[in-house]
């Protein structure tokens, strides 16, 4: 045998022994979203905080539907669908950004760098348990409020607009906190950044109609990305399908999901640099 034909063959010989990126990514995805289910506590708060929440606010508050300036023949369950999902999927894109950090902490993030393994498909395979627990999320909320009358008047389009929202809104939020992940090292710091996330959807039309808003808390809210966001995915709930408004809360979210990754790619290539 030559010495090029040796060469070729320890060359295809290599490229066989090492997955391609998308294999790598899929099986580091189906690790994480095992361990993610696998452990209750990540999961259970972001679908029971929310629909509690929804309970307490629809109970308390369902008188608001008659305030003049309120969406028309709209109950307030229904207005509550679109927040009871962004709420639950930033519950969920925490705990699953965070997970990252557990690797860093555990030594396995380093194991994998010391591995041949392509490394976005390190970042996108701890990321895509939050797409999935996202994609879950939408579906059962629109499930169980359905019966109780939080309808999505769009049908079956309208509830697809909300599912891809939310696996965009968990991106976006999951990349935010595995980039602090990789940056510090430290879960507290994760936890610490989650108060601020709420802080954005509570100065948003989350929860009430921004036209019934005042002062520096309305200019805040209707200036708001959550809100031009929400509102979208809101239209497909409370009016019906359409395009336009359902290409607003997808470019957002979509915008935002973008924002995430940068910053979980530059934050994650950091850590690569520095463990190297």
């Amino acid at each position: 045998m030559s010495v090029d034909d040796s060469l070729e063959t320890s060359a295809e010989h290599v490229h066989t022994a090492t997955p391609p990126l998308l294999v790598q990514t899929a099986a580091l995805s189906t690790r994480a979203i095992r361990g993610f289910f696998r452990q209750p506590q990540l999961w259970i708060p972001g679908i029971v905080f929310p629909l509690l929440l929804a309970a307490v606010n629809s109970s308390s508050l369902s008188r608001a539907s008659l305030i003049p300036g309120f969406p028309p023949d709209t109950s307030y369950l229904q207005f509550l669908v679109v927040s009871v999902i962004v709420q639950g999927v930033m519950f969920g894109a925490i705990a699953s950004g965070n997970e990252l950090t557990t690797d860093i902490q555990n030594g396995f993030f380093e194991r994998l760098l010391s591995a041949p393994v392509s490394r976005p498909a390190i970042l996108f395979g701890r990321i895509a348990g939050g797409w999935v627990f996202a994609a879950f999320q939408a579906l059962l909320f629109v499930g169980i409020l359905w019966p109780f009358g939080g309808t999505v008047r769009g049908g079956i389009p309208g509830v697809a607009v909300l599912v891809v929202m939310a696996v965009f809104l968990a991106t976006a939020i999951g990349g935010l906190a595995a980039g602090l992940g990789a940056r510090t090292g430290e879960p507290e710091a994760v936890q610490g950044f989650f108060p601020l996330v709420f802080i954005f959807l509570f100065m948003s039309s989350a929860f009430f109609p921004t036209a019934l808003m005042s002062g520096w808390y309305g200019t805040i809210a209707e200036n708001n990305p959550l809100t031009w966001m929400i509102d979208g995915a809101r239209y497909q709930v409370i009016v019906g399908f359409d395009l336009t408004e359902a290409a607003k809360a997808l470019g957002i979210s979509g915008v935002l999901a973008l924002l995430g990754l940068w910053f979980a790619t530059t934050q994650v290539r950091r850590r690569w640099r520095v463990a190297a």
